[in-house]
């Protein structure tokens, strides 16, 4: 049983910096994509990040490349992001997700656009960012 236990998140003025962990147990495949969703009241969960927990590849979504890093610990199976330059329309709550990736490749494409593909999520931590 794939289990992801966020932490981090709060509220910070703009301009501001944020960390979130997500540290996950029950990994019964060699390589995963995990990464961080958001989400606002009204709309779709978008994505923010994701990595390949094998070969390390990165995706970020446009409206945070340059400001969020993700970045992981295997050895502790922990994803961090760590949010620079936050904006006041970062506030949402950010979701953990992960999905198996069962060929263990050496590079993989982990996809951003549907949050439907992640079968595994965390119980979602809440960044506030005011202006």
């Amino acid at each position: 049983q794939v289990q992801l236990v966020e932490s981090g998140g709060g509220s910070v003025q703009a301009g501001g910096s944020l960390r979130l962990s997500c540290a996950a147990s029950g990994f019964t495949y060699r390589s995963y994509c995990m990464g961080y969703f958001r989400q606002v009241p009204g709309k779709e969960r978008e994505g923010v990040a994701v990595i390949y927990t094998l070969g390390g590849h990165t995706v970020y979504a446009d409206s945070v490349k340059g400001r969020f890093t993700i970045s992981q610990d295997n050895a502790k199976n922990t994803v961090y992001l760590q949010m620079n330059s936050l904006k006041p329309e970062d506030t949402a709550v950010y979701y953990c997700a992960a999905e198996s990736v069962p060929s263990s490749v050496s590079w993989y494409n982990c996809p951003l656009i549907d949050a439907g593909l992640y079968l595994y999520w965390g119980q979602g931590t809440q960044v506030t960012v005011s202006s």
